[in-house]
């Protein structure tokens, strides 16, 4: 059984996989709307790498805390604007 500890590495890590999980699931209905909670969880992503610290941050540790932030929010916030801005069929 995982300790405590473990499960709490994990935790931002299947938090964000989670939002993302639930923008792909709402993508196939609304793509424009997919892609809006897919951006965000990409934000949300970037918050918790630049708020935890590397020992806590467990799998969205993967280079520098500020390039992993700067990339994630540099994606994310793409990934808003592109939804935001794609016109109504």
């Amino acid at each position: 059984m995982p300790s405590v500890r473990s499960r709490a590495v994990r935790a931002p890590a299947v938090a964000v996989l989670a939002v993302v999980a639930g923008g792909l699931a709402v993508g196939a209905v609304d793509g424009r709307l997919g892609g809006l909670v897919i951006g965000l969880g990409l934000l949300l992503a970037a918050g918790l790498r630049l708020a935890l610290p590397a020992a806590h941050a467990g799998w969205l540790t993967v280079r520098t805390r500020g390039l992993d932030a700067a990339l994630l929010m540099t994606v994310g916030f793409a990934l808003v604007v592109l939804a935001t801005s794609v016109p109504d069929a």
